[in-house]
């Protein structure tokens, strides 16, 4: 999965009122994952001395720096081997291990304190229902609290507007008129370099970029290539009339000279690091933001390509939904005294002031506001990648439990990161998860990673076959892909994924 630059957010420090009572430091134990890469030393970083000013309060913290490690600790708590701190910040936790550590007597249901001790995340959760089913247990806990934020970024659809303007064409809506633009890209000359032909229509990194355009051909899946209509029933894709239709056409754009050439390799043609003076060359690319792919000064070159139609209706993958689970939780060690307090500190990140402080720090230091209310960063970009996010802030992940302020995200003084965050937010009113967040077992977690390890591996290999046309897509082809897929089984895969819904 391609992954977003680290696109800055955040807010002023408005001073909250500490606590009932200042509490000495380690007040309660603390332990979490936070790798060395992002230069976060929790003991220094001035995110928890600050949050100390707040509340009153003075975790005893525990950082593990790299993922082997937390995991190695994550073991040796849920056996016993290891004595559990009484909360876990940024855990990491994945489904499976909430639950184990659940079923163990490991972490304590929250679901009772929440309203009382937790009022801000609770607020949320209760305007969002969706969000509230995607953190409760089947049994009703609540045990792991996440991360929240509206603005989680997506796998795109990029075009080259400024190509759209010089030729006066219009913007696709079908997946038979976007051929026929990506035609017109091929054979003229876009860039306006004198010579055509070294232009590229359409660039993709792997087939799981390709697999976004199956919404032309009205499917939303995952990567589990399953997808859940509106009545709750769960099936699979890759033995579909949509899928086959899909890949016939995929491989009359590759026939043509449509898709780019290195897409299947990983690697795009243009190679190394974009500067100004990289020739701009894709008329439509796949990627979570052009500056993926394109020197940032030339960024809103491109706009988002809005969801091609299918028989009159649009849909899109959202690719990992508003919560990320597992990212806080409080442990059956901690003393019954102390669990209002801990969940007291933690809710503070899910107001718009926590947030900012976590991912920004404080207005007069890190950043500043301008006079119109947008805000921007102090340091200059090698400053704030090296020094002042390392330091000050917890940026660079979504494990940090919290709320992310979509409103103040969208006041950042930066023309390309607000084009970007403007055009991803259109998506955002159409995409849809093609399955919800459930939980599995760690049963059948075990059972699905197996099957989708043995049909993955087949499928993917198979489908680029068809589409670049080493093995031709014929009735007796599909016949033997889909026996295939069903005898590698898809349909308990199906089962499973149908029951955790139900």
């Amino acid at each position: 999965m391609r992954k977003w630059n680290v696109w800055p957010l955040l807010l002023a420090l408005v001073l909250l009122v500490a606590l009932p009572g200042a509490y000495a430091e380690g007040a309660f134990s603390m332990a979490g994952y936070d790798d060395e890469e992002t230069g976060h030393d929790w003991q220094t970083n001035l995110f928890f001395e600050r949050m100390e000013a707040l509340t009153g309060v003075a975790p005893a913290l525990t950082q593990y720096t790299t993922a082997a490690d937390w995991a190695a600790a994550k073991t040796a708590m849920l056996s016993g081997a290891q004595a559990m701190p009484d909360a876990l910040f940024k855990a990491n936790l994945t489904p499976q291990e909430t639950m184990a550590f659940y079923e163990a007597g490991k972490l304590i249901d929250l679901a009772p304190y929440l309203e009382q001790y937790a009022p801000s995340l609770w607020a949320l959760l209760q305007s969002h229902p969706e969000w509230l089913d995607a953190v409760t247990l089947p049994d009703g806990a609540i045990v792991a609290l996440p991360y929240i934020d509206e603005l989680q970024f997506n796998n795109a659809m990029w075009i080259n507007k400024t190509w759209l303007q010089r030729y006066n064409l219009s913007m696709p809506t079908t997946a038979a008129e976007l051929e026929e633009l990506l035609i017109f890209f091929r054979d003229h000359d876009m860039n306006g370099n004198g010579s055509s032909g070294d232009e590229i229509p359409l660039t993709f990194a792997s087939l799981w970029d390709l697999r976004f355009l199956l919404h032309a051909f009205g499917v939303n899946a995952n990567d589990y290539y399953v997808t859940t209509d509106e009545n709750g029933v769960v099936s699979e894709i890759l033995t579909s009339e949509e899928n086959r239709e899909f890949l016939t056409w995929l491989r009359h754009l590759w026939e043509e000279g449509l898709l780019d050439a290195s897409g299947f390799t990983g690697l795009r043609s243009v190679s190394g690091t974009p500067d100004e003076e990289t020739e701009v060359v894709y008329g439509v690319m796949f990627a979570s933001s052009p500056a993926d792919i394109v020197y940032s000064g030339k960024v809103q070159q491109y706009v988002l390509l809005d969801p091609l139609m299918c028989e009159g209706e649009q849909v899109y993958r959202d690719l990992t939904g508003d919560v990320i689970r597992g990212a806080f939780a409080v442990s059956s060690a901690c003393p019954e005294d102390r669990i209002g307090l801990i969940l007291s500190w933690v809710d503070h990140l899910y107001t718009e002031e926590g947030f900012i402080l976590a991912a920004a720090g404080v207005a007069g230091e890190e950043f500043d506001y301008n006079d119109d209310g947008t805000w921007l960063w102090n340091d200059v970009s090698e400053t704030l990648v090296t020094i002042t996010l390392p330091n000050a802030t917890l940026h660079g992940d979504a494990t940090t439990p919290g709320w992310a302020s979509v409103e103040w995200q969208m006041r950042m003084d930066d023309k390309a990161t607000l084009h970007v965050l403007t055009e991803l937010q259109r998506l955002r009113s159409i995409d849809s998860m093609p399955y919800p967040l459930v939980w599995l077992s760690e049963k059948d977690n075990a059972r699905v990673n197996e099957l989708i390890w043995q049909i993955g591996r087949y499928a993917e290999q198979q489908m680029v076959w068809f589409v670049v046309g080493d093995v031709e897509l014929t009735d007796d082809t599909w016949a033997e892909f889909c026996q295939t897929v069903k005898s590698l089984g898809v349909d308990e895969m199906v089962s499973i994924f149908q029951s955790a819904l139900n």
